[in-house]
């Protein structure tokens, strides 16, 4: 993110002409400067999506924005909101006994590299409990068994409203969520899959993987759905393998990749640059 932007200005339309002029009109007007625009027209839906980054003056406020800004949100039937950067988005982290995505967010989130503020990290394991600790991090011990499954989800979901929790990042978080638990939390769930999908999904990846003699191993970092490692793509990478290297080698280079997957794709989302776009996704890099 730039430095000087306070806002971020997200917006979701038919496609016609003229919006851009109009929004940006609407935000000059405000003694406003845009600091950063991105704009993309689907040809193939017909619909037109666009960010802007801005600084505003002192005393600014979302709702002051909201206020001058609906006449031209009102004209262009805009689906619209505003985004204040000064406040930090509230994450929960919920891992199993896989720490390394859990680490690397820990050490970007202290390092200021993702700007959020983790409220808790959620396990059905107790592995990574004296690491989170170790950063003063609230710590919840969830098991959770078929027969448990909705009294745990349950607790989850008073943990999300106790924190007021913006967003849920599953880092390497080994049970499915429920149907029910996925719609409530839509558009706040980010997962990260241990494969370049729809490829190697399931049990043991990697091993499939080097069964197959795959030269590239990848991460995909997506939104969860109902539908099951199905929700729309934030951000994948792959790193390259050849026959001289192991099935530990693989699932080395596999979890640096998902690390750094999932910090990209929780970065993208925190700075307001993902947008949907039916089951793919508008990133604004």
């Amino acid at each position: 993110m730039q430095s000087g932007t306070n806002f971020v200005v997200l917006v979701a339309t038919k496609d016609r002409k003229g919006i851009v002029a109009a929004v940006a009109n609407s935000i000059a007007s405000q003694d406003c400067n845009i600091v950063e625009s991105a704009q993309f027209g689907d040809s193939g839906t017909g619909q037109f999506f666009m960010r802007v980054a801005i600084s505003g003056p002192a005393g600014m406020t979302t709702e002051s924005f909201t206020d001058a800004f609906n006449p031209v949100a009102t004209a262009f039937h805009l689906d619209w909101r505003i985004h204040d950067l000064r406040n930090k988005l509230k994450a929960m982290i919920m891992v199993s006994q896989g720490g390394h995505c859990l680490n690397d967010l820990l050490y970007r989130t202290s390092t200021n590299r993702l700007p959020m503020e983790v409220t808790s990290v959620v396990s059905n394991h107790t592995t990574w409990q004296r690491r989170a600790e170790h950063e003063g991090i609230p710590f919840f011990h969830l098991p959770i068994s078929p027969e448990t499954k909705l009294e745990q989800e349950a607790r989850i979901m008073e943990l999300v409203e106790e924190q007021e929790v913006d967003l849920i990042i599953l880092a390497r978080y080994m049970q499915v969520l429920s149907h029910q638990l996925c719609r409530k939390l839509d558009g706040r769930v980010i997962n990260i899959h241990h494969s370049f999908l729809p490829g190697f999904k399931g049990a043991k990846p990697y091993h499939r993987a080097y069964e197959r003699g795959v030269k590239m191993v990848g991460a995909t970092a997506h939104y969860v759905t109902p539908d099951l490692d199905e929700g729309p793509i934030i951000a994948q990478d792959v790193s390259i393998v050849d026959h001289a290297d192991t099935v530990d080698d693989l699932i080395a280079q596999g979890q640096d990749t998902e690390s750094r997957v999932l910090a990209r794709a929780v970065k993208l989302h925190l700075e307001h640059r993902v947008m949907l776009d039916g089951n793919r996704s508008v990133v604004f890099k």
